[in-house]
């Protein structure tokens, strides 16, 4: 028998430095987080749009111990996981007191994993002429390590695993971890993702691209406008979510708050180019995500595009859509939350999936700032713009996670079941 997963805590670092409902709240108001930030690399200043999370402390959030041995995806991965666990009602395992369980497993995702350590070694050992790295580096740079980490926090004695799918990664880990329980090989899972990315390294790479998007001093919060005319390219950001999924029997036996159903999960290769993305394949992934949650186009009331605000990707994202959802396309909710958040590469898929969460819950559908006037490539849906809406009622929405590589994921979730 399959086993129905409920959603039944949150939790993430966010760029506002607040809980994570603090952060839908901002995000439904239409306010971007993004600012002209500076790295420097040896004697290079780099500077760049950017959401970076200045208000996270790792020492306060995790301790000083945890702190030490971790790399800052890790950290932040660390704290969202703690939040989603509270939040979830759950009393913390393992190192944090309570008595492990081996039902209660990890899943996690990461596009660049350790990469401060990695910057740190390399500064090391060519800038500083040093021949030895930090004996930690390892354990710290592994892509693994947020996700062991965890387990060893939490008591989680089930598999904990890691997905590295570029910027599918956590949408991957977060449906790999609905299969898991439904399966019955747990009760619970915590899956999500992290990302800490802007490290001079791999700043300098995504630039080298040509898809970041410019801007000036006065202009940085709106340089990242998905689906407008006037789009020039994504922002980077940093941070981490992550969700308890539980199987909804335990769930209910245990009395806990369930604030929505995972339904669907539907995976797909583009099999076309590195790269470049194909609506074909986008919609592959859109349709089998219906058919997991057994839902038919027109129940499917908002979606949280992938929207990265690249002059190629946005058109084929929102072609894929007219494909799927036809006759129900103009009256489909669609936004993307990069225009606030910034792309977050392997933690964007949790990212976007606890939004889509929040948003059920709340029955708010957040906009895409910064839009005002639509590329005529990307209509035919009902694009949010400006501030969010709550006259939209709506009963199940999709988070689209489309990465380099082809690798594409599409979670759907159902309001409380």
């Amino acid at each position: 028998m399959r086993r129905r997963v409920a959603v039944t805590g949150v939790g993430m670092v966010d760029p506002f430095g607040g809980s994570a409902r603090d952060f839908f709240s901002r995000i439904a108001r239409g306010e971007s987080a993004v600012q002209l930030h500076r790295r420097t690399m040896g004697t290079l200043e780099i500077v760049q749009p950017a959401v970076p999370c200045p208000h996270f402390e790792p020492a306060r959030e995790i301790g000083k111990a945890l702190t030490f041995l971790t790399d800052r995806f890790s950290q932040m991965g660390l704290c969202a996981a703690f939040q989603a666990w509270d939040d979830a009602g759950l009393v913390r395992g393992g190192t944090g007191g309570a008595e492990p369980r081996d039902d209660i497993g990890v899943s996690w995702g990461t596009g660049v994993g350790g990469t401060s350590t990695f910057d740190a070694g390399y500064a090391d050992f060519y800038e500083r002429g040093r021949d030895r790295v930090a004996p930690t580096s390892v354990a710290m740079a592994m892509n693994n390590a947020c996700a062991s980490n965890i387990s060893i926090a939490l008591g989680a004695g089930a598999a904990s695993l890691t997905y590295s799918v570029a910027c599918a990664s956590s949408a991957v880990a977060i449906g790999e971890a609905m299969r898991r329980i439904e399966r019955g090989e747990a009760r619970l899972v915590v899956a999500g993702g992290s990302e800490a990315p802007l490290t001079g390294s791999v700043m300098r790479a995504w630039d080298a691209m040509r898809v970041i998007a410019p801007a000036g001093p006065g202009d940085a919060h709106r340089a990242c406008r998905p689906f407008a005319r006037d789009r020039a390219g994504l922002v980077l950001g940093e941070g981490a979510a992550a969700l308890v999924l539980e199987d909804l029997e335990h769930a209910q036996e245990r009395g806990a708050r369930v604030l929505c159903e995972l339904a669907g999960y539907g995976q797909s290769s583009d099999r076309t180019h590195l790269v470049r993305p194909d609506a074909a394949g986008q919609a592959r992934a859109i349709r089998a995500a219906l058919r997991d949650a057994g839902l038919e186009a027109e129940q499917i009331g908002y979606v949280n595009a992938h929207g990265t605000a690249t002059r190629e990707g946005d058109p084929i994202e929102v072609s894929a859509l007219r494909e799927v959802f036809g006759g129900h396309a103009p009256r489909l909710a669609v936004s993307s939350t990069k225009s606030m958040h910034g792309h977050t590469l392997g933690a964007s898929g949790a990212i976007e999936a606890l939004v889509t969460v929040l948003a059920l819950e709340r029955q708010m559908v957040p906009p895409t700032a910064h839009l005002t006037q639509v590329e005529p490539d990307c209509e035919g849906v009902l694009h949010i713009l400006g501030v969010g809406r709550d006259d939209h009622p709506f009963e199940a929405a999709a988070s689209n996670s489309f990465a380099f590589g082809g690798s594409n994921a599409v979670l759907v979730f159902r309001r409380n079941p």
